[in-house]
């Protein structure tokens, strides 16, 4: 049968086909959610009447998302060149290496990184570290957190509505928010929780800070969910360290570009 390429509605469809590698895609398992899906686009590459490859697109930022993350690069990168023109102009980009190549000839492809994905796989640690410091946040202190994430963290991908998940904490020193610990992703239906937007206020750092409100998120995600992940640049040392230290394993890499449509492929 010739491979086809298609839209994908059917979220037990794309669900089995994440699962065979959970935390490649917990991002993607995660997003299959109530409260993400709709701001998903599902592309399938299909051969012989089987998915073998999916990229999704997350628009629930300003900036849309697209995540193409895999081991079949041949068929992603093919997936990822037949939805070329369904894409938004100017879009994020999350590819498992070399496959930002699919746009290499229409697109201005800017690299943002090299990025590990990493995956608890002891919680012994987390589960013993005192989080006594952390006070859980909520709707009720967002314009102090978008304050600490201006000071902190200029690049910070923070989503408001994930407040509505209760899976954000901080350690405030003299009333002030110092540290902040949160998700990007969380799930209880699909058991999946991805950590994001961990940052500590420059003058506060190196006090072991970062260490505390993560363990902290993840404690409170090991009540709810059984695979637990998270990003974070491949050059930054400190931070990798620190979740080594708390039980957390590399588990691939991939890339993050900025992904903007050439002006004479606009025109067309």
């Amino acid at each position: 049968m010739q491979d086809s390429f298609v839209y994908l509605h059917d979220r037990e469809e794309i669900e089995k086909f994440l699962r065979k590698d959970v935390f490649l895609n917990i991002y993607g398992i995660g997003d299959l959610d109530d409260f993400f899906w709709p701001h998903t686009c599902w592309f399938g590459h299909r051969s012989e009447d089987e998915i073998d490859a999916v990229v999704l697109l997350y628009t629930g930022m300003e900036l849309p998302t697209l995540i193409a993350l895999s081991e079949n690069a041949d068929g992603t990168r093919k997936l990822l060149k037949s939805i070329d023109h369904v894409l938004p102009e100017t879009f994020y980009g999350h590819f498992s290496p070399a496959l930002e190549s699919a746009f290499q000839f229409t697109h201005s492809v800017v690299s943002h990184g090299k990025y590990f994905r990493m995956a608890l796989l002891d919680n012994r640690i987390v589960s013993g570290t005192d989080c006594g410091e952390t006070t859980r946040l909520d709707s009720s202190d967002l314009d102090e957190i978008l304050e600490f994430y201006r000071m902190s963290y200029p690049g910070h991908w923070f989503d408001t509505r994930m407040l509505e998940t209760g899976q954000y904490f901080g350690i405030r020193r003299d009333e002030r928010l110092v540290s902040i610990g949160g998700i990007h992703v969380f799930s209880p239906e699909y058991g999946v929780g991805a950590l994001g937007n961990i940052a500590t206020l420059p003058d506060f750092r190196g006090r072991g800070l970062g260490k505390t409100v993560t363990a902290r998120v993840c404690q409170s995600l090991l009540k709810y969910v059984v695979h637990i992940g998270l990003n974070v640049r491949s050059d930054n040392i400190a931070a990798v360290s620190c979740y080594e230290k708390l039980g957390f394993n590399k588990m691939a890499s991939y890339g993050e570009f900025m992904i903007t449509r050439n002006d004479a492929d606009k025109d067309e």
